[in-house]
């Protein structure tokens, strides 16, 4: 029995070896032989294979499975080696956004991937859209918004209405704020106008009084060898010049720097605020206070018999209805006293404009904000939900 089954082993041996070792290289009977062993048609209960009628069938039958087998083993190997090859290639990601697209609208992306023509969305218009866009022409968007703004606009109105906006009650109250403001500064700015015609009725009126040598000696008569030092250059100057001095050292080192504009002061019914002196190599207007300018406004020439006509003062404040009748130019109390009163005034009416200015510039952002709260593209984007119909304040109780 062993001799026998030794011997059926090598003629299966002799017979495999016999027909040629095992190539790639297949026939088409080798190929339909595969086919047909995936198929079954030569499976282990078939009469096919293993016959007991025929020991010559089973031997070539063991062959031509061995063969099937080698064919599957290698189409395997073929299909993993396709697979690699396809992973080391570099991937193409296509843009999201042409993916959302073709999700979103599966129609449209057929018709740009056949590249015709999009119908244009204007409301009955059966034309072909322009490239780069959604409508034949403008006048089919314009009707498209308009369609849309007739249909969405009187729905938000309503809701508009149905809940009170507190952003316009604050806007009321803050116009009525500033309202008030205007009123003050207004009044404000004609105090100052009448004290600035006061100023030159008191000026006016002291020119005309007449100089008195006796208190000419007793202002001389106050010598002493105190030294104070200038507040520009810090040189030491005797107490009696030291006003002069510094007065005319600040106008020396003002001049130095400039104060401009590219357009002119224009103030109704304002009258002596700023130089306003053209430059031409700067092409500005100069905008330091015309009775303290420097460099554009002179010192007249005081004569020998013009009185000081300061008005005098007690306890710094209160006035006592007399003027200074020393000498204008030996008065060393006094010095440009008109300038420095006119100069105060002055000054005080420029920042009542500017504050005029500001309270006019914080009233127009309000009221374009009260209209644009309630214009068409704040109605068309915005929109509040109302989740409990019977409670129309929004706001906690805190905020009310």
């Amino acid at each position: 029995m062993l001799r026998v089954k030794d011997e059926e082993g090598s003629m299966s041996k002799s017979r495999d070896y016999q027909d040629g070792p095992l190539s790639e290289d297949y026939s088409e009977n080798e190929l339909e032989l595969y086919q047909q062993y995936r198929a079954g048609k030569y499976g282990e209960h078939s009469t096919g294979w293993n016959s007991d009628d025929d020991d010559d069938g089973s031997y070539a039958g063991s062959s031509m499975r061995k063969r099937a087998v080698k064919v599957k083993h290698v189409k395997r190997r073929e299909k993993r080696s396709e697979k690699k090859k396809e992973e080391n290639k570099p991937r193409k990601h296509k843009p999201k956004q042409k993916h959302r697209d073709r999700v979103r609208h599966p129609e449209r992306a057929e018709v740009r991937d056949s590249g015709g023509a999009r119908q244009c969305l204007g409301p009955g218009c059966v034309e072909a859209a322009r490239a780069n866009s959604k409508y034949c022409s403008d006048d089919c968007g314009m009707k498209l918004a308009a369609n849309r703004i007739c249909e969405i606009l009187p729905q938000r109105i309503q809701q508009w209405q149905q809940s009170p906006c507190i952003a316009e009650e604050q806007g009321k109250k803050l116009l009525e704020r500033i309202r008030r403001e205007q009123q003050s500064a207004r009044m404000r700015l004609t105090e100052m106008e009448k004290r600035f015609h006061e100023l030159e009725g008191i000026i006016a009126k002291a020119k005309q009084q007449v100089v008195q040598h006796d208190e000419e000696v007793n202002e001389g008569d106050d010598d002493t060898d105190l030294q104070i030092f200038c507040v520009s250059c810090s040189h030491p100057v005797n107490p009696k010049v030291a006003l002069r001095h510094m007065e005319r050292c600040y106008a020396k080192y003002e001049s130095q720097t400039s104060f401009g504009s590219m357009y002119p002061t224009r103030i109704e019914g304002a009258t002596r605020l700023f130089c306003d002196v053209y430059n031409p190599q700067s092409k500005t207007y100069c905008k330091r206070l015309q009775v303290l300018c420097p460099e554009h406004s002179r010192d007249p020439k005081v004569p020998a018999d013009e009185v000081c006509g300061c008005p005098l003062v007690r306890d710094v404040f209160e006035p006592t209805g007399e003027y200074c009748r020393v000498s204008k130019r030996k008065c060393n109390k006094h010095y440009c006293w008109e300038k420095l009163r006119r100069a105060e005034v002055d000054l005080e009416r420029v920042r009542v404009w500017y504050k005029l200015d500001e309270l006019f510039e914080q009233e127009r952002n309000v009221r374009t904000a009260m209209t644009n709260r309630a214009g068409l593209m704040a109605l068309m984007l915005h929109q509040t939900i109302q989740h409990d119909p019977i409670t129309t304040d929004l706001r906690t109780n805190k905020d009310r």
